[in-house]
């Protein structure tokens, strides 16, 4: 099916540019978003009549778009979800869970504006693009953590596996000095037994002994 469009559309061409595209496409997308209009004679002199004015609400909405980009560019959004000890995720970050948590920190954003590479399926910093424009977007970084102090730990560079590292590490100091604690007790305990049997009793039958004698 042959379109023009009525705004610039990645992968296909700028506004005014003729195209053809799958019928589908066009039917499901371009047409009912106001994207194109169908090539035929009535079309044309519509788009040439409003073309102005279409610019201009081009040019006034990308003006707006890259006030928006120029905050949201860099920002860094935590998303909290369950996951393994390996850090695969029990399910899957969406784009909806991109666009609340950027939505929550006070950014408008809607899910049809993030555009995922691939499926978000483990913890860690995924970066991910935002589309507000046709001809802006911006760049931003999910932050995916277990929890708020985990989400901190990454931020600062520290991957999953580090953490683990970490957490395993202070286990099996703690377990350590659990065991010396113990073995220090006991060790004070024969070493208490030891004296009452062979130093404490004799010490005290000689000074009874001392004590009658003197008597």
């Amino acid at each position: 099916m042959e379109i023009i469009l009525l705004e610039r559309v990645a992968k296909l061409g700028q506004m005014g540019e003729i195209v053809s595209v799958k019928e589908g496409y066009a039917r499901n997308f371009l047409l009912p978003q106001g994207k194109a209009l169908r090539v035929n004679q009535a079309n044309m002199a519509r788009f040439e009549a409003e073309k102005a004015q279409l610019e201009a609400r081009n040019l006034e909405t990308k003006k707006e778009a890259q006030a928006l980009a120029d905050k949201l560019d860099g920002q860094q959004f935590i998303v909290i979800r369950s996951a393994s000890d390996s850090g695969s995720l029990y399910g899957s970050v969406t784009p909806r869970d991109a666009a609340e948590s950027a939505t929550e920190e006070g950014f408008s954003v809607d899910k049809k504006q993030i555009v995922l590479t691939g499926p978000i399926k483990e913890l860690g910093l995924h970066d991910l693009m935002v589309n507000l424009h046709p001809e802006v977007d911006a760049k931003i970084t999910l932050n995916v953590a277990r929890s708020r102090e985990e989400a901190e730990l990454q931020a600062a560079g520290k991957s999953i596996q580090e953490l683990a590292a970490e957490e395993e590490a202070a286990a099996e100091f703690e377990i350590q000095e659990l065991f010396d604690d113990l073995g220090g007790a006991q060790l004070d305990e024969l070493e208490s037994e030891d004296e009452q049997r062979t130093g404490e009793p004799a010490v005290q039958e000689k000074s009874e002994l001392d004590e009658k004698l003197n008597d």
